[in-house]
């Protein structure tokens, strides 16, 4: 029988790597779903090529667009409707939108499915409390997407989180390792962007170039595996070849390696016991020089952010998401240079204002909804001249 699918954000590098895999496998999948916001040209070409039932276009002008013409697929406007379309309970259901804005989609959906593969750091960073509490009602499997996140949940199994010491997770290093902190003055976009091993999108991009992808990730694993901040540590390796290893406090240790190719995380959250065709061997040259090593907090200053964040779930780590994105958009529009990211981001964290959300517990999306304004109203308040 075909699993039933959807798919948040079908028209991102997740969507693609995992619409690549059901283009191979199309015997095995039953598309129900595919949502996007802008890339309505990709869309369309999607829904026709795997046949899917119906598609969310969430830009209300774009939609009217796509509405007006004939198509063998439903169109709706956003994710309200999603009793309509789940008629019967999907078997897999990707979420994959970017920022925030995919927090709600996430909340909405999982009740609709059995089990829910997420690739949305905003998500699982600000409301894991309540993706949790929606997962446990529903009775719905989680399954993280992020490479050191699968790789983490992997070596688990059937191991109980209790009986685990301490985890690590990788980082390239980005393209700024090597370089001497005496020229971080002078870097440009165009440098911030080029991701020595992946290749995803500007945002992420930054973000893993001053290592605020890595603070991202050990907030989330915080909180998908209920450890203590003190238990996650990051580990360089230039290649990106180890994600993840996973020590037992019996005295052995599990970690899990593989090329650079998200196709393969996503493939193992669809797939128990099937064989990935473009697999490669195992790359020898690779595993013997690991050369793992401790990342400077000197050098990439946002690794500090770990030192301040609580151990409970708050709205403090809602607060350092949309000041860092925030921030990052202000420099890839070239108002602000690299180096003021962690300046003023640690100038409003460390502010009264804003520690205060330390002890502040998310009760509902309205409550993440309400902190983001806040920060946003902060940034342009008293960082006007930026945007000058």
């Amino acid at each position: 029988m075909k699993k039933k699918i959807a798919i948040f954000g079908s028209t991102g590098s997740i969507g693609k790597n995992l619409i690549e895999l059901i283009k191979k496998n199309k015997n095995d999948f039953e598309v129900i779903l595919l949502a996007a916001q802008n890339n309505t040209k990709l869309l369309v070409q999607q829904a026709k090529l795997l046949k899917a039932k119906n598609i969310i276009i969430t830009n209300s002008t774009k939609f009217e667009k796509v509405k007006s013409k004939k198509f063998d697929f439903k169109i709706y406007s956003n994710f309200n409707q999603l009793n309509k379309i789940f008629t019967k309970k999907m078997d897999y259901i990707m979420c994959s939108i970017t920022g925030l804005d995919g927090l709600e989609p996430t909340l909405k959906s999982i009740k609709y499915t059995k089990k829910i593969a997420i690739a949305n750091k905003e998500s699982l960073i600000c409301g894991w409390n309540l993706i949790e509490k929606e997962l446990k009602k529903n009775k719905t499997l989680f399954v993280p997407v992020d490479s050191e996140h699968f790789s983490i949940w992997s070596c688990i199994n059937a191991n109980k989180i209790s009986n685990i010491n301490d985890i690590f997770i990788t980082a390239s290093g980005g393209p700024f390792f090597d370089l001497p902190i005496s020229k971080f003055k002078s870097i440009k976009v165009e440098d911030a962007i080029k991701h020595p091993n992946w290749n995803m999108g500007n945002k992420i991009s930054i973000d893993s170039s001053n290592l605020m992808n890595k603070v991202f990730e050990v907030i989330e694993a915080k909180n998908i595996f209920n450890l203590s901040m003190k238990q996650i540590k990051i580990l360089i390796n230039r290649d990106s070849y180890l994600h993840a290893i996973v020590n037992f406090k019996s005295g052995y240790s599990k970690m899990i390696i593989h090329e650079t190719d998200m196709k393969i995380p996503i493939f193992n959250t669809l797939y128990d016991d099937k064989k990935i065709s473009e697999l490669k061997n195992l790359n020898i040259k690779k595993l013997n020089q690991l050369n793992l090593s401790y990342p400077d907090n000197n050098k990439f200053p946002m690794l500090n952010i770990l030192k301040i964040v609580p151990d409970k779930f708050t709205l403090f780590n809602t607060v350092i998401v949309s000041l860092n994105d925030i921030l990052v958009d202000l420099f890839l529009k070239r108002f602000i240079k690299f180096q003021h990211i962690s300046e003023i981001l640690f100038k409003i964290l460390d502010s009264k204002k804003f520690s205060k959300f330390k002890s502040v517990k998310p009760n509902n999306i309205n409550d993440i909804i309400k902190t983001k304004k806040i920060v946003q109203m902060e940034v342009k308040s008293n960082y006007n001249h930026y945007y000058e």
